[in-house]
């Protein structure tokens, strides 16, 4: 049964408080008001709780104890929205909280707004997800609703996302998405229809508090699949967010997800994962930048020396610590600074070099799942952007010129890719505490640019700096198989 829902929402309710990022304020936070709690532990239910079993129309397939751990399985049956996306994960967690003997209804969230796009499909780009996502609750007769969220999407992500990139930063889309739309603008929505939970294909782990301790903060955990974790892109959920939240697979590895979806006969389960941004489908990622921020011609220039190497359509195009697109000879090159003012993009080909170390920087628009947060100078594990690997770091309290709370993070080895805008996740053994966003480094603490690049970056006319200089000397350039040697070092 498909029923398509229009957002309810003509001018969406301040759900999100006011914070400009281009001014690293803090980040649009939920104003949803703490949930009457419903505890996940009833003995009485648990003792009278049988193995679940996944029912298909008159199949039943058996799953073992610990698959339905994540779903509250063996507890009082609960009302859960589940969102839905045609793909593998999903479908799977909405198979498990149904074999958990929950009542379930999903919904699809509709946050396409390519229209400008539309010659680049014949079909609607969303409606092989849609088709997926009908058939997975056909088989279990749970209803399925359309919620329409793309002018909330636009509003609260994508021209986000679009100021930032006019800035010289390089936003999160999924952390936003799910921030102020997965969790933000639906929660809203659907939130006097009586659901006791929201829960999606994350893998993550919210551990509830017991009904003796009500009162205690949800805890974000890590999943059992290290290498699938998404709790990078749910650490800036509020804990009124958090508290809301069921996640089926933080028990889970993907690879029992994929058994499970062959199990029980998935009408997706060889469906291949999805890459990228979410709302840009067949569009590039390039492509789309230039629609709605357009080309300015700049120049490229060698860090350490300022040499005039080439140009570029503009420095949003390029992200630091990029190699892939500069189409300049001699490399490999990456992106080491933005000089956003006057459009000129700086590159080195010893970006790994010992002397250019790069493990300090500043954290703002902080976000603690326990309002007290970590205490000054604690040392404690991080992240920079979504991957299985940690960084142990130490934190240290200070405030910005706005008098708002930051963060100098020092981590314990070099990372290259730190990128203005990109959120970092702070974790405690197996719990992640919050996250805030990276600030701009500090100039001690940048990729050094020669003050002849500087000064040549400053010039208004660039026309007399004639052709650009073909390097093709690479001696003292850093080999790539020493390069791994010295990012260990």
């Amino acid at each position: 049964m498909l029923r398509v829902v229009v957002s309810t929402l003509p001018t969406l309710r301040p759900l999100l408080r006011r914070g400009p990022l281009l001014n690293h304020k803090p980040l649009l936070r939920s104003r949803l008001q703490p949930w009457p709690f419903r505890a996940l532990s009833s003995p009485a239910a648990a003792a009278a709780a049988s193995a679940p079993s996944a029912s298909v129309k008159g199949e039943d397939v058996a799953l073992e104890e610990h698959l339905t751990r994540c779903a509250a399985a063996g507890r009082a049956p609960l009302r859960v929205a589940v969102l839905v996306s045609g793909g593998v994960d999903s479908s799977v967690a909405l198979r498990l909280l149904h074999a958990a003997g929950h009542h379930c209804t999903a919904f699809y969230l509709k946050i396409w707004f390519q229209e400008d796009f539309r010659n680049f499909w014949s079909e609607c780009p969303w409606d092989e997800d849609l088709k997926y996502a009908q058939a997975v609750c056909d088989k279990i007769d749970v209803p399925l609703e359309v919620v329409h969220l793309s002018d909330e999407y636009w509003n609260y992500v994508v021209s986000h996302m679009i100021n930032e990139y006019r800035c010289g930063r390089t936003p999160n889309p999924d952390v936003l998405c799910n921030t102020r739309i997965k969790f933000g603008a639906f929660l809203e929505a659907i939130e006097n229809l009586g659901f006791d939970y929201i829960a999606s294909g994350h893998y993550a782990h919210v551990v509830h508090p017991s009904t003796e301790n009500t009162e205690a903060p949800s805890i974000l955990q890590l999943s059992k699949d290290k290498v699938k974790d998404q709790t990078y892109f749910l650490s800036h959920l509020s804990q009124p967010q958090l508290r809301r939240l069921l996640f089926p697979l933080g028990c889970i590895t993907k690879d029992e997800v994929r058994r499970l979806a062959t199990q029980m006969g998935l009408p997706n389960q060889g469906r291949k994962d999805s890459q990228g941004i979410c709302f840009l489908g067949k569009v590039k990622f390039s492509e789309f930048v230039e629609r709605h921020i357009g080309e300015m011609e700049g120049i490229i220039l060698e860090a350490e020396s300022g040499d005039y190497l080439g140009k570029h359509r503009g420095f949003w195009f390029y992200t630091i610590g990029q190699r892939q697109g500069l189409r300049l000879p001699g490399g490999p090159w990456y992106v080491v600074e933005k000089d956003v003012q006057n459009n000129v993009v700086f590159v080195s080909r010893n970006y790994y070099s010992l002397d250019k170390r790069r493990r300090t920087f500043r954290v703002g628009s902080l976000n603690w799942f326990d309002s007290s947060g970590p205490g000054n100078n604690e040392q404690l594990k991080c992240k920079v952007r979504h991957s299985p690997e940690f960084h142990d770091c130490t934190l240290i309290k200070e405030h910005t010129e706005e008098n708002e709370d930051a963060l100098v993070v020092h981590l314990s080895e070099d990372d290259q890719g730190l990128a203005a805008g990109q959120f970092a996740a702070f974790y405690s053994e197996h719990s992640c505490l919050g996250s805030g966003i990276i600030l701009d480094s500090w100039d001690k603490m940048s990729f050094p640019v020669c003050s002849r690049a500087l000064e040549i970056a400053k010039l208004e006319d660039k026309s007399s700096l004639g052709k650009p200089v073909r390097i093709l000397n690479l001696e003292h350039v850093v080999k790539p198989e020493k390069q791994e040697e010295i990012k260990v070092a």
